[in-house]
């Protein structure tokens, strides 16, 4: 068997990190919940602290980090967490890394972050297939950061860099770590593709010199435009607060805020969305190609909002996986 010039180095690398990453200890545990889970699914053991001296900025009151479990079913969990103060990475490492890794930015809203079915389940589908998958809880901006609308994004900036300093650590190539987030997960997505240059919180460490922008990024069904005529209301009443200017509108609609260098994007939406409207979507490839942006956009005729795997089973929109894989190909991120 011959190995290409880039699976040799991705498992030249994979040897190298086993023997000298350093074990999760000392970091915070990812959400686990009030119940247990189902066996023979795996849970991520190895997490990443994002701000090893607490997150900058400060509360307006004390939180506490509290899981939810949504599901009724024993052998399937939905849990959403919130009140989150030390913001982290939940890892999925492959067998066998193609030296890519992705970022993921689960939704929930503004309201909570979802832990399985937009951040678990589809880290473990990433890591079957040889991504390293990084799944982000970030802050939630309507919790009383001082930081405000620019919380989630200072997180996923900073997550971006940490994945970026310790890339040796996981067998990844620097240069080849993507982003791909759900509803309102999108919008921390498509805002980091779109403002990874901007300065949102304090230089901490060495990490912090190295660049957010991510080598590609894929908003699924994605809030977007805080435009009242389409936006996501709740997202956008917890980011804005209840009477934005036009002016913070447009500084927080990532279509309003696309660079000349943004990254490729890879763009997927259900026409049938009833809780985020495909216009989202729409407009953000519009503002992508007027900047000659490279792009792939998928529009499925039924799948409704937050299909994510599990309700995306035999439909359509099933397809979107493969189909981020396949073009994830063709920008040299697989």
């Amino acid at each position: 068997m011959t190995l290409s010039r880039r699976a040799l180095v991705a498992r030249t690398l994979a040897g190298a990190a086993w023997a000298t990453a350093r074990p999760a200890m000392g970091q915070t545990p990812p959400p686990a919940g009030p119940r247990g889970v189902p066996p023979g699914l795996p849970q991520p053991v190895e997490t990443i602290d994002l701000w090893p001296d607490g997150a900058p900025g400060h509360l307006a009151a004390p939180l506490i980090e509290t899981v939810n479990e949504r599901s009724s079913d024993t052998l399937v969990n939905d849990r959403a967490v919130l009140g989150i103060t030390r913001p982290r990475l939940a890892v999925f490492r492959p067998d066998r890394p193609n030296g890519a890794g992705v970022m993921i930015t689960p939704g929930g809203g503004y309201r909570w972050v979802v832990v399985d079915k937009e951040g678990y389940e589809i880290g473990r589908w990433l890591a079957a297939r040889g991504f390293t998958a990084f799944v982000l809880f970030y802050r939630l901006p309507g919790e009383g950061w001082s930081s405000g609308p620019d919380t989630a994004l200072a997180d996923a900036q900073r997550a971006m860099r940490l994945i970026r300093h310790r890339a040796r650590d996981y067998a990844i190539d620097p240069e080849r770590v993507a982003a791909m987030g759900f509803s309102a997960g999108g919008h921390v997505c498509a805002d980091l593709a779109a403002r990874f240059a901007q300065r949102v919180y304090p230089q901490q460490d060495a990490a912090d010199a190295l660049s957010a922008r991510p080598h590609s990024a894929a908003p699924i069904y994605p809030v977007v435009s805080m435009d009242q005529a389409i936006a996501h209301a709740g997202s956008r009443t917890l980011l804005l607060g209840a009477k934005p200017t036009p002016a913070l509108q447009a500084a927080h609609s990532p279509d309003a805020c696309v660079p000349a260098d943004a990254p490729p994007h890879f763009l997927c939406h259900a026409e049938d969305d009833d809780v985020v409207p495909v216009e989202n979507t729409v407009r953000l490839r519009a503002a992508l190609k007027a900047r000659g942006i490279p792009l792939e956009m998928h529009l499925f005729a039924n799948g409704g909002h937050g299909f994510g795997l599990r309700r995306a089973i035999g439909k359509p929109v099933e397809a979107w996986p493969d189909l981020w894989r396949a073009w994830a190909a063709t920008v040299g991120l697989a």
